[in-house]
């Protein structure tokens, strides 16, 4: 990958801002027809790393979690690639995600709570795992998930790829 982040990636992330940068760095090996699967509870930070991957992409904003909407298209400025934003939590299926008509060849899409949903959407595709400390999630139930993103705690991010767009050597990937 062309800023050495080397698949598998583990990275103890302390702070929003870090959380913020984390997107922007991986947002420069993003390209049109990538996929990102975000993991995590509610408050982990996904939101916030999507915000990171789109300024990284220069897109639209400002990106905000897509709970009520679904999907959310945040067009490139300046000629770059779109950023689609799908929050999958409220879908039952690959099946109803696929009646959003989501354009996957031309845009970065990042799914929020899609882990398991998107068998056959894509050959490739990165899963992004945080892990935030016990007893987070009750410290953060009380406030909306872009709050929640907000609140400086360490977490722990596992950046994996799968398929041949991110095995060893392929285009955009580093030789292990």
């Amino acid at each position: 990958m062309t800023t050495g982040l080397r698949l598998p990636a583990t990275r103890r992330v302390a702070t929003a801002e870090e959380m913020h940068a984390l997107g922007r760095e991986l947002a420069g090996e993003l390209r049109a027809g990538d996929l990102v699967v975000l993991a995590g509870p509610l408050g982990a930070g996904k939101t916030t790393l999507t915000r990171g991957i789109g300024e990284g992409l220069d897109v639209r904003g400002p990106v905000t979690s897509p709970t009520f909407v679904l999907a959310r298209t945040h067009p490139g400025l300046s000629g770059g690639v779109p950023l689609v934003h799908v929050d999958a939590y409220r879908l039952a299926s690959a099946l109803e995600l696929d009646d959003l008509d989501i354009d996957f060849a031309r845009s970065v899409v990042v799914v929020e709570w899609g882990s398991g949903m998107l068998d056959g959407v894509a050959e490739s595709w990165l899963e992004v795992a945080i892990e935030r400390p016990t007893g987070a999630d009750e410290r953060s139930a009380s406030v909306a998930s872009d709050e929640a993103d907000e609140v400086d705690e360490p977490r722990t991010v596992t950046i994996t790829g799968f398929g041949p767009r991110w095995a060893p050597g392929a285009d955009g990937a580093d030789p292990a």
